[in-house]
């Protein structure tokens, strides 16, 4: 395609978008505005549509290349598990997928890795796809939980995973404690996010402002951790042996953003199939798009990669608000 005709589209679109993104904001307000967000977009199919099973980025390899965009979706979760060491553990380790979306990620581990693969989401309409998505003979199943109160007993899982959902948590370290809690002692949380960087370091300017708070009203975003601060989180929870590790894997999935984009373009049967609420409803998501693309390549934004191994040393005895370490 020539590249002024495809400016062109990009630039009426873009004009479009704004308009309406700029008058249906979507702030976060509940656990359950959230939920009612994904209930709406995996009821219309589109998101499903034009980014597959998996809704989080895609890898694209370090040095970066060129790839098919589902490919590098699928790429992702591979990477994410040799970076976490997961590829070591025997089939039939049991793990829980914190915000699974539609079941992607989680029948990968099933289905590669051999592994007995929970999902939980807070969308029942989320749970409903992933569950029809999900083959018979794959070992995965889906449930409707809340990751900072979730339903499981301590010590119930071998790995704890979460792609992408921090952002929707309102209190980043009961996210973290309740993870933590519910792994096995020895076992593994694996965790990749946006993050924000880290502003007590060097604090956010004007621009940098009004970007971040677009990008967390148009989502349903109550906030965004930096890498530094979440791996603070995750070991003040007292139930980690050693260190937290991280890494930033913001320059790997930097071509998500204008990749997804290029999706609405080169499959225009999403008008046909989905009307023209829909095509509006996607052109929505452009400046969105744009906006995370410009703050992941200034960096104001990172793309943060967490692995932590619970203490055999500890245990957690889970209260109605919180879970209390205990020395053994």
């Amino acid at each position: 395609m020539n590249l002024y005709y495809f400016l062109g589209i990009l630039t009426i679109l873009l004009v479009v978008g704004i308009m309406v993104y700029l008058a249906t904001p979507r702030s976060f307000e509940s656990p359950e505005t959230v939920a009612n967000s994904y209930d709406e977009w995996t009821d219309d199919g589109i998101l499903e549509f034009y980014w597959g099973e998996h809704i989080h980025l895609g890898h694209y390899g370090a040095p970066v290349r060129k790839k098919d965009f589902l490919e590098a979706k699928a790429d992702f979760v591979h990477e994410m598990v040799k970076w976490g060491g997961l590829d070591k553990l025997p089939r039939g380790t049991t793990v829980l997928d914190v915000g699974c979306g539609i079941g992607g990620s989680t029948r990968i581990l099933a289905k590669n890795y051999g592994f007995e693969a929970t999902g939980i989401t807070i969308s029942p309409k989320q749970v409903q796809r992933a569950t029809e998505l999900t083959p018979e003979g794959v070992t995965a199943k889906f449930q409707v939980d809340n990751a900072l109160n979730l339903s499981f007993p301590d010590n119930s899982f071998d790995v704890v995973w979460s792609i992408e959902a921090g952002p929707h948590m309102p209190d980043k370290a009961k996210y973290a404690q309740e993870m933590m809690r519910v792994l096995k002692p020895g076992g593994i949380l694996v965790v990749a996010d946006w993050n924000q960087r880290d502003d007590r370091q060097i604090p956010l300017n004007g621009w940098e402002k009004v970007v971040m708070r677009q990008l967390l009203d148009q989502w349903s975003h109550p906030s965004f951790s930096s890498i530094e601060g979440f791996s603070e989180q995750i070991a003040e929870t007292g139930l980690v042996e050693g260190e937290v590790m991280t890494a930033d894997w913001t320059q790997e999935t930097l071509p998500s953003w204008l990749e997804s984009i290029w999706q609405g373009i080169v499959k225009p049967e999403g008008l046909i199939r989905f009307g023209f609420s829909g095509f509006i409803k996607s052109l929505r998501e452009v400046p969105t798009m744009l906006l995370m693309r410009i703050g992941f390549g200034a960096g104001l934004c990172r793309f943060g990669m967490f692995r932590a191994v619970k203490s055999e040393s500890t245990t957690t005895v889970k209260t109605t608000d919180t879970a209390e370490v205990v020395n053994v």
